[in-house]
């Protein structure tokens, strides 16, 4: 298992609430030298409020181990050699610890917020991967650039262009998914795929991973190597009393998305299609105080992972690793107990790390693990 975080540490919602303590870009270099220090894996960086190729820039040079992912950049608004050459400069600037996580966007954003065409997602990322690959193929191999697909024709690259050959030209390209037909995208063309925080193990089992088979039969791929890279929605506090308003944040979460139709999917998929409907309605109503009312404490329990400090990584290894590579989660420190949440981060980087993947590698080749302890030590 590979434990990754955003930053600031301990930001636990992929952008729907502000963390508490807000980024600060001066302050990026020395939490990557952190996390390497202490033995975390991997940064991912989101496209909020922040340019997540300008955070890993930071990182990058402040480290010399730590893995680094968009998580996720919007792909559409830039176009795949502007992506390319990103992902190129990000690449040798870390001595090939990149991942390109790429994400698409609803409708409304596309068309309102980024003022383009709006096309059906996982065809135009298809396509838009190929394109990617086309120009790093160019550069890495010197053959003539030669993409032609549903979105992109590409066939120039000129010399002054040509970023040229690099040393680690294979750089891993995951894509952010909820619903089957981008599963099956990322497993057509892509290395890993990012479930969001609403895709419970069920989910990703029985959903997202079929699709991912599906996608890579159809191609002809191998799976061996492919990863699934998951931010869980995780409720986590130093004492049981500093754990309840985080616990009232997850509901709160929890119906924010159920209200949002592109999740749809895996709130039917537990049978929760009526609360998904009634969540909308409020939504569009703005009733907002009353959304967290909705999710009863079981519904909590299905989508959110909720311990002390000294207890979430043994339930996050509880609820994922049977299909999941990668989790990613933090803790803030706090200035006034620094070693004490220093201390903690060390260890839930040894608990999460320390776990055998073997499970969720089965599982993604179809092939379910009968074990025990599916989170049992390397």
């Amino acid at each position: 298992m590979r434990l990754e975080t955003l930053l600031p540490l301990g930001k636990v919602d992929p952008g729907l609430r502000a963390p508490e303590t807000p980024m600060d870009l001066g302050s990026v270099a020395a939490n990557a030298e952190l996390l390497e220090e202490i033995g975390y894996g991997g940064l991912a960086v989101e496209e909020t409020k922040d340019d997540p190729f300008v955070v890993l820039t930071l990182a990058a040079a402040a480290t010399r181990r730590l893995r680094l992912s968009t998580a996720v950049a919007i792909a559409f608004p830039r176009s795949p050699t502007t992506m390319a050459l990103q992902a190129w400069t990000q690449q040798k600037l870390s001595g090939g610890r990149f991942t390109l996580g790429l994400g698409t966007q609803v409708r409304g954003h596309i068309r309102r917020r980024y003022g383009m065409d709006w096309h059906p997602p996982a065809p135009w990322m298809r396509d838009y991967v190929r394109a990617v690959r086309a120009v790093w193929r160019t550069w890495q191999t010197g053959e003539q650039l030669d993409h032609h697909g549903e979105h992109y024709d590409l066939d120039l690259m000129v010399p002054l262009f040509d970023a040229g050959p690099i040393e680690h030209p294979d750089i891993p390209v995951h894509l952010a998914a909820v619903n089957p037909n981008m599963c099956a995208v990322a497993g057509e063309v892509a290395d890993g795929v990012r479930p969001h925080p609403v895709c419970t193990p069920s989910y990703i089992a029985e959903v997202m991973l079929p699709a991912v088979r599906r996608g890579a039969a159809r191609s002809g791929r191998s799976l061996d190597g492919f990863r699934v890279a998951m931010k869980p929605l995780v409720a986590s506090a130093p004492t049981e009393e500093e754990l309840q308003p985080k616990i009232r944040d997850a509901r709160a979460r929890i119906a924010f998305y159920a209200s949002t139709p592109g999740y749809r999917a895996a709130f039917d998929h537990l049978g929760l299609g009526d609360l998904a409907t009634e969540a909308k309605e409020h939504s569009k109503a703005q009733r907002w105080e009353e959304l967290p009312k909705m999710i009863d404490d079981a519904t909590l329990d299905r989508f959110a992972v909720i311990g002390t400090h000294d207890e979430i990584g043994e339930r996050l290894l509880e609820r994922y690793a049977r299909v999941v590579t990668d989790v990613e989660f933090s803790i803030a420190i706090d200035p006034e107990h620094r070693d004490r949440d220093r201390a903690t981060l060390q260890r839930l980087a040894s608990v999460v790390q320390g776990a055998d993947d073997s499970a969720a590698r089965a599982e993604i080749q179809g092939e379910p693990a009968e074990l025990e302890h599916p989170h049992r030590r390397r």
